[in-house]
């Protein structure tokens, strides 16, 4: 494995743990700041507002530096934001610095997205990605558990504080791993919008949003709903989390390999179909332990199974703007994310039980599956058919 790919997988490891901790600290921030456990909730919502901001606007302002000098900005901010946050007294402080926090999140997988499909040897560039996104499969796995056992143990500011030490070593790695590259060429500022008229990027960028609104929409609920209706005792929750994380990571890897073998788009769209019928058959069988478990893991897997393919058809369907199209990914994913939390609680609130989140989900991953299939037939089939046809044609 290339070293350089290594230094990009530790921001997103960084990146990760920034981003999924909170939800295991609210608690522990919400009794030091002296706020209620909703008000805490809202420092989510301001890292997602920070990543939605942040990958047009960090993109446009660097878009002409070289791409590590801007890797290495990036992680400078990282190592600000984090920081500020473990030292944050009060409520309006911590709103303002887990927005800093968010603004690198998603500039960072736009500009290593890029870098990671240069670094890659010929024909693997989704492997190269899904190397890259890894880190943050690896930080739900062990980075956030660690997080949550320090903030417990010790206090959630000294968990912000490991992140932002984690992102020095981060600007190091670059600084040492990552080789000289020109920037991308200039296309002026209007220039980096362009590829937005075309059909392509809003097909892939709804299907994100979608596809990972069906994920979120049940995963936002699967506490209580491994709890109250699958059987499992609130302590076999850490263990059954890292499962799902297991899973993540084994679905980013599965996924970058097997793009560069078929086509990003046609694993796209069957591992979110797999995933629609995973969430659709949670409804009937969440009460069964050992079924919930199985389709948990199915679907953890299929949400970072199209991670790498998404990144990599947002860098070939945004020409002149391929930095803010790869960005635009990760304001796809937070904005499901949203939706998906958003969506998952109607039932609830209309007095249904938990498995009813698995509904909604399911119609939201089969929209997103469906945008996928007509981007791949309309536009990525025909393009490889014909070159497989002219292959073949030469061949005698």
């Amino acid at each position: 494995m290339k070293k350089s790919l290594v230094a990009l997988a530790a921001g997103t490891f960084a990146l990760g743990i920034a981003e999924f901790v909170m939800m295991g600290l609210l608690s522990d921030v919400a009794a030091d700041l002296g706020i209620s456990i909703p008000a805490a909730g809202h420092f989510i919502a301001a890292y997602a507002l920070g990543v939605c901001a942040g990958a047009p606007l960090l993109v446009l302002i660097a878009r002409t530096r070289p791409l590590k000098q801007i890797l290495m900005g990036l992680a400078a901010l990282i190592v600000l934001g984090n920081l500020c946050t473990a030292f944050a007294p009060g409520y309006e402080a911590m709103l303002a610095t887990r927005f800093l926090s968010g603004l690198p999140h998603g500039a960072f997988f736009g500009v290593g997205s890029i870098v990671a499909d240069r670094l890659a040897d010929k024909g693997k560039g989704a492997q190269a990605i899904s190397i890259m996104v890894a880190g943050m499969t690896v930080a739900n796995v062990l980075g956030v558990p660690l997080g949550t056992h320090i903030s417990h143990a010790f206090s959630w500011r000294f968990t912000f504080m490991l992140v932002s030490v984690w992102a020095l070593v981060l600007l190091w790695l670059i600084w040492r791993w990552i080789p000289v590259m020109e920037a991308l060429p200039d296309t002026g500022l209007l220039g980096q919008f362009r590829f937005l008229r075309r059909l392509p990027p809003w097909l892939i960028l709804f299907a994100t949003a979608l596809g990972n609104g069906g994920a979120f929409c049940w995963l936002s609920y699967i506490n209580p709903l491994m709890t109250e209706v699958s059987g499992f005792a609130p302590s076999d929750m850490t263990l059954l989390m890292m499962l799902a994380g297991l899973g993540m990571l084994a679905g980013n890897l599965a996924g970058g390999r097997l793009s560069d073998r078929f086509s990003p788009g046609e694993v796209a769209y069957l591992s979110q179909g797999l995933m629609c019928l995973a969430l659709f058959s949670i409804f009937f069988m969440a009460g069964n332990p050992v079924a919930s478990v199985i389709l948990m893991i199915v679907c953890t897997t299929c949400l970072f199974t199209v991670s790498a393919p998404q990144q990599l058809l947002l860098i070939r369907n945004a020409k002149g703007g391929e930095m803010l199209g790869a960005a635009s990914v990760q304001i796809a994913f937070n904005l499901g994310n949203a939706l998906g939390a958003w969506c998952g609680g109607l039932p609830i609130k209309a007095g249904f039980g938990y498995p009813y989140t698995a509904l909604p989900a399911s119609f939201l991953a089969l929209a997103g599956c469906v945008l996928l299939l007509y981007f791949w037939r309309r536009y990525e089939y025909p393009v490889r058919h014909i070159r497989t046809t002219s292959y073949t044609q030469k061949v005698p």
